[in-house]
Formats: structure tokens, sequence, C-alpha cells
């Protein structure tokens, strides 16, 4: 097998794997994993922009919009009041800055949204098993544990 196929084999093994993952991931788990894969394409599109790659940057680059979007549009603003609006504010702020990023090459731009998204994931991230347990079984009509509750 050459580089070429062996390549392709690889990249169908992750989607595979990306796909059986998201398949039995809870609600929580799928804005990580989102949130996860916008990191990955800006970084990605940060090396093809350091390599003149400016279709590859391009691609990368909308596809991580595309994510960024999408964790937008899956706000929850009648459960996530303040907060959700202010996210639904970065997120746009974050897509418009990958947009210049994208027009005028520029690495700090992509660096400055990779920090926002880190900065928003590891929020994500410490919210406690019990509070996105409690969540996952308030949204399935179960009575929760706690009062505590992570919607946004």
């Amino acid at each position: 097998m050459n580089y070429t196929n062996n390549h392709a084999a690889m990249n169908k093994y992750a989607q595979v794997g990306n796909q059986s993952s998201a398949a039995f991931a809870n609600p929580h788990r799928l804005i990580q994993m989102l949130m996860e894969g916008a990191l990955e394409k800006i970084s990605k599109a940060k090396g093809y922009m350091k390599n003149g790659d400016i279709a590859k940057k391009g691609e990368h680059i909308s596809w991580a919009i595309s994510i960024i979007e999408g964790l937008r549009v899956s706000l929850d603003h009648t459960q996530g009041g303040k907060i959700s609006e202010n996210l639904e504010s970065l997120y746009i702020y974050m897509n418009s800055r990958l947009t210049q990023a994208n027009l005028h090459n520029s690495i700090e731009m992509l660096d400055e949204v990779t920090s926002l998204l880190i900065d928003i994931k590891s929020g994500w991230d410490a919210i406690p098993q019990e509070v996105i347990e409690d969540h996952a079984k308030s949204a399935a009509g179960a009575q929760p544990n706690t009062l505590a509750k992570a919607k946004i």
C-alpha cells in the first residue's frame, strides 16, 4: 500500500471512529467534540497558511466557520439567558475573525480565535459530571438529583 492509499485509509478509519463516538455521545460531549473539531481545523489552517497552501487553508477555515456556526445555532436562548446571548455574540465575532484571517492570511487572527475557543471549551470542560448527568436526566424527563443544571 503506497502513502496515498495508506493516508486515505487512515482518514477513513478516523472518520468512522468520529462517527461512532458521535453516535454514542451525550449532548455535552457532542459540544466538546465540535469545539475540538473547530480547534483542529484552525490548527490545520494555520499550518497550511504557513506553507502557502491557499486552497487547503481556505477549506479548513471554512470548515471551522461551519462548526462554530453549528455551535451558535444550537444555543438555547430560552434556557441559556444572558450566557447564551454572550456566546452567540462571541461565535459571530469568531467567525468574522476567521473570515478576516482567511482574507488577510493572518496567523494572529487564527491564534485569537483559538484562544477564545479554548477559553469557552475550558469552561465547558469544567462542568461537573453530576451536573451533566442531571441535565441529561431532566432533558429525558427524569427528575434531576441537584438544582444545578448546565443549560446553555
